[in-house]
């Protein structure tokens, strides 16, 4: 009795076995035989397939913004290249021509100059001479005046660095002129507010 009961359980597990795999052969193949694919089989693929899509518009887009960047960049090097060397153009005319409408305005003074000396000769009236050469003179210093050029004021004024240069030194008897200017060689000018000419004097010590 015992080893017919034995017998009998190991056919019952057969039996089991048997039904399991019957089943999972079933399962996986359709009605035609052949294999059918997981549904998550499926879905994991189409999810690749997706990403790698992203991934290349991705690229394209970059790529586009990429060329987008560079063509910018070309086109302002290129207009940066054309306003350098226009203001570099600019700068040599200006440095060339600078002194174009001062020189115009002097030409009138030359006039009077070569007026004056072609009468000279033949002048008989000293007076009437030394009135145009003061007429020119005032005309010349009426110029300057227009364009911010005045004299320094260095007569019987105290010696300054910023606005003279001693040229020689005299001996004074009066004690309130040692230390000051006695005497002017060359004006100075100033330009605005700007030294444009130092004046040349004799200091008194």
């Amino acid at each position: 009795m015992k080893r017919k009961n034995h017998g009998e359980e190991d056919n019952r597990h057969k039996n089991f076995h048997n039904s399991t795999d019957n089943k999972e052969h079933t399962d996986t193949h359709n009605s035609n035989g052949t294999e059918e694919k997981p549904v998550s089989d499926y879905n994991a693929g189409n999810s690749g397939d997706s990403a790698s899509d992203n991934v290349v518009n991705e690229v394209r887009v970059v790529e586009e913004k990429l060329a987008e960047m560079q063509d910018k960049y070309i086109r302002l090097s290129a207009e940066f290249d054309n306003y350098r060397k226009r203001t570099l153009r600019e700068k040599m005319e200006m440095s060339k021509y600078a002194g174009e409408d001062l020189l115009l305005k002097i030409i009138p003074i030359m006039d009077d100059f070569e007026r004056a000396l072609a009468h000279m000769d033949a002048a008989t009236d000293s007076a009437a001479m030394k009135n145009g050469i003061d007429l020119i003179y005032s005309k010349f210093g009426e110029f300057l005046k227009q364009n911010g050029i005045k004299e320094i004021e260095s007569m019987n004024s105290s010696f300054n660095v910023d606005l003279h240069e001693a040229v020689a030194k005299t001996p004074v008897n009066e004690d309130n002129k040692k230390g000051t200017v006695v005497d002017v060689v060359q004006k100075g000018y100033y330009l605005q507010d700007k030294v444009l000419r130092f004046a040349k004097v004799v200091v008194g010590e």
